[in-house]
Parts: structure tokens; C-alpha cells; sequence
């Protein structure tokens, strides 16, 4: 099973430039590697931060690419994305219980989409409604591995300024997970790195922004990277998963 992951898009007016490149250009120049290269995935996963503002005219943007777009695709948010607005523009986007989230069950297993914005808040969190819903979906797969997605990652990456804004309810989530044990791989977003290793025995990976990027930076201050776009080439199959981080070429 191919799955392509990006994130962070950080989509503004058309026009608008964030940190001296254009977000849109740069989502164009991704999804045109990915169409090129990767037609034959099973899902894209755009795993939040979909806009910078949550803006009417980033959304309608969005939307216009992806009607040009192949492969099939699903959208969750970040926090920087209105959660009411993007339902209203994409009203066929998969939606559980007034959240943006979903499963897709695979070929070798079932993806679980969280929508883990915490509206006015930077940090995410997942109220009791939804890890009630991915308790359920995770006791649905039963045997089948399941493999999630979701914003904020619950886990330290040890840059003290991303690490105040992750997931602010982890343990919550992890009880969920543990009373299965299913959880082959969390892949997140929000930290514009390039990350891999495990969370209380999961293995995790994070991903670079199609826009711009965290700089290596260990003190108490953020940075921005200089570090090119990427999105994740992910295959899963019975032996396990293999994350492939993509830079994709961009104009100029």
C-alpha cells in the first residue's frame, strides 16, 4: 500500500508570500511531483495547517487544485485552519461528528485521520467525543493494523518552543491506543521537520512544510529552516512500514 503524506501547506490569498515563498507555487510544484511520480498511491493525506489565516479565498484555492488533482485525497486541520469555514467549502469532505476526521481502510490496513485543532488554541487537544470515535474505529480494525495520522504530535521532539504546542492531552490519547494495541505508526505534522523514531513503543515520523521549515534549534527560541519542501512516500505492507522523506524540485 502507497500512501503520500505532505503537510503544512500554509495557503494565504493567492499572491501572498509567507517567509519570502509563495505557499501556493510551492503546493503546486508538490502535488505536480506527486501526480508525476505517484499517481498509483492509494491516498494522499495533507495532515493539516491547510491555511495560515483560515482564509475564504486559501480555502477556494485549495479546492481549485485539487479538482485537477488525480490521485484520491483527504484534508485534516491544523491550527492555523477554521474549522466551520473549511467544512462550508468542502462540504464533501470526510466528517465525523461536526470534526474533520476520517478512516480509509487500505489494502494492508486502516488509516485513522484525526482532527485534533483546538479551536483558538495553538497546542491541539482531542476531547472526550474524539477519542471516544477513534477508540470505536480502532476496536472496528480489531486484528488489522491501523496506522494514524494527525496533526499535533503527542510527542516530545525535545525543541522546547514546538514541544509547549503538541498535543496537549498525550497521555488521554495514549490510554486509547494502548487498549488495542493495533497502532502500528503515528505520522504527524506541525513541527516542519523531518523526525523519526517511537512514543512509548509506536514507532512516529513527522514532515517538513511544502512552505517553510523549523530551523535545528535547541534553545528556548524559534527559528525558520532553510531546508528545502518534502512530502513522505510511505509503504506499508505485512513485514512493516518504510517512510521515504521526498524533495520535491521547486521554481527558482
Amino acid at each position: 500500500m502507497k500512501i503520500i503524506q505532505l503537510s503544512d501547506p500554509h495557503l494565504m490569498t493567492p499572491g501572498g508570500l509567507l517567509y519570502g515563498s509563495d505557499p501556493l507555487a510551492r503546493l503546486d510544484a508538490c502535488l505536480a511531483d506527486i501526480g508525476k511520480n505517484h499517481a498509483d498511491a492509494e491516498l494522499v493525506v495533507i495532515s493539516g495547517d491547510l491555511t495560515n489565516d483560515g482564509e475564504r479565498a486559501a480555502y477556494a484555492a485549495l479546492r481549485e487544485r485539487l479538482a485537477q488533482f488525480s490521485p484520491p485525497c483527504r484534508l485534516m486541520l491544523g491550527n492555523h485552519d477554521d474549522r466551520a469555514l473549511f467544512l462550508e467549502m468542502f462540504p464533501d469532505a470526510a466528517a465525523e461528528q461536526g470534526f474533520a476526521q476520517s478512516v480509509f481502510d487500505g489494502s494492508e490496513g486502516r488509516l485513522i485521520l484525526l482532527d485534533t485543532l483546538d479551536s483558538g488554541h495553538v497546542e491541539g487537544r482531542l476531547c472526550a467525543e474524539r477519542l471516544d470515535w477513534l477508540d470505536e474505529r480502532l476496536q472496528e480494525a480489531r486484528d488489522r493494523p491501523a496506522f494514524v495520522f494527525m496533526h499535533h504530535p503527542p510527542f516530545r521532539i525535545h525543541i522546547p518552543v514546538l514541544d509547549e504546542v503538541g498535543l496537549a492531552d498525550a497521555d488521554s490519547f495514549h490510554a486509547v491506543l494502548s487498549r488495542h494495541g493495533n497502532v502500528r505508526h503515528i505520522f504527524a505534522g506541525h513541527v516542519h521537520r523531518l523526525i523519526a523514531g517511537s512514543w512509548r513503543g509506536i514507532p512516529v515520523s513527522t514532515l517538513r512544510s511544502t512552505n517553510h521549515q523549523t530551523a535545528l534549534d535547541f534553545s528556548q527560541s524559534w527559528g525558520l529552516g532553510h531546508e528545502p519542501p518534502a512530502y513522505a512516500v510511505i509503504f506499508i505492507d505485512g513485514d512493516g512500514v518504510v517512510v521515504h522523506f521526498h524533495d520535491f524540485p521547486v521554481a527558482g
